[in-house]
């Protein structure tokens, strides 16, 4: 087991244990952690990337790998799983739960709990914000708006748990309006109050996505300088400008609902919305030379990611309004050389929190020196060593 440094780390904020029940490949697995940053190495295939998603799995949305619940089973579980985890914020502990039950005719019911009591995901926001980066990240620049987009909405999702809410309500709608455009079904009546849906929510979107930003690029400025270059972050999007030049949430609805309903025959030529917040796009330039981040190379875009991770895990440490962040970073420090590595520990050490890091060799790690608590991973079989 590694050296402590002998503070009482009880009631330090994070995660101070982790259950899972026929996840993944884990039939049963229970991580007692002292309230340090946590390191999982071993081998590929091993399981620790499916720790980690099981960690995401509290927190809004499909988890780091964007899975369907029914698709984290064990293969061969015939009765569901189940992800359960003891938080620590303020120095209460509380139990959060969630599974998926199987049930007859072959159908399952997702189960939420707090502390034993029945709830919901978004009750699980007062206590735990999760931040990932994976590797499917690295090629977030160069990838397109959409993956760029996503991206982005993760890093609003941490600050803004309502944004998630928001975003399926407006994809949902979308969808439903996309059909009700067909000739053959076309409902004016149906089309108004989908559209008046789509405005509410993209309205909040747009707002949650504006703050976020301003929210991300003062953290930014606030960064000294180090191995993590800073970057200057734009959103592209026209209910976002509308944000910033100061007009109320009503006033951007009411815009949204009109260039709905204005393009309604064009959308409907095209099969799909044209206009809308599912348009926006997030620019991310490097600071020190000015380069868009497309055109950068792969260890300056590597840098620039982790760089936007600390900088949103700070913002929500600054912003005094939720609990401290869960940082998942998968084979992160990899590809980092080994004063970047250093600097990374430093600065999660600086952050405080929870980092989870995993990686292939433990000797990746020896930078935290005992800063984390470290688990090796082999074959579903988890180690503290």
């Amino acid at each position: 087991m590694s050296e402590s440094n002998g503070a009482d780390r009880s009631a330090q904020p994070g995660l101070a244990r982790l259950g899972l029940r026929d996840f993944r490949n884990y039939a049963e697995l229970q991580l007692k952690l002292d309230g340090r940053h946590v390191v999982l190495f071993g081998p590929n295939g091993a399981g620790k990337t499916n720790i980690l998603e099981a960690v995401s799995f509290l927190a809004p949305g499909r988890g780091l790998r964007g899975a369907d619940s029914g698709e984290a089973a064990r293969h061969g579980a015939v009765n569901g799983w189940a992800v359960s985890a003891d938080v620590v914020r303020q120095g209460v502990r509380q139990r959060l739960f969630m599974g998926l039950e199987a049930g007859e005719n072959g159908r399952s019911r997702k189960l939420v709990r707090l502390d034993g009591h029945s709830a919901s995901h978004a009750d699980f926001a007062d206590l735990v914000r999760v931040i990932w980066l994976t590797p499917a990240m690295d090629r977030v620049f160069g990838g397109s708006a959409g993956d760029r987009r996503r991206f982005f909405d993760r890093l609003v999702l941490a600050q803004f748990p309502a944004h998630g809410a928001a975003a399926s309500i407006y994809e949902r709608s979308m969808r439903e309006r996309n059909a009700v455009l067909e000739p053959d079904r076309r409902d004016e009546g149906w089309l108004d109050a989908l559209e008046g849906r789509m405005a509410q929510a993209g309205a909040a979107m747009a707002e949650f996505r504006y703050r976020a930003a301003v929210r991300l690029q003062a953290a930014i400025d606030l960064r000294a300088e180090g191995e993590f270059p800073k970057a200057d972050v734009h959103l592209i999007g026209e209910w976002e400008d509308l944000v910033a030049r100061g007009g109320p949430r009503e006033g951007t609805e009411e815009d949204i609902r009109q260039a709905l309903r204005f393009s309604r025959a064009r959308d409907a030529a095209a099969g799909r919305t044209l206009r809308g917040v599912h348009r926006t796009d997030w620019k991310v330039t490097h600071r020190p030379t000015g380069a868009p981040a497309e055109e950068c190379s792969t260890g300056q875009q590597k840098a620039l990611l982790i760089g936007l991770i600390l900088a949103n895990a700070r913002s929500l440490f600054e912003g005094d309004f939720g609990p401290d962040p869960l940082l998942l970073i998968d084979e992160g420090a990899a590809h980092l050389d080994s004063h970047r590595r250093a600097a990374l520990y430093d600065e999660l050490a600086a952050l405080g929190g929870q980092a989870w890091l995993t990686g292939t060799d433990r000797n990746l790690f020896d930078a935290f020196g005992t800063r984390a608590q470290r688990f090796h991973v082999s074959e579903a079989v988890v180690r503290e060593v």
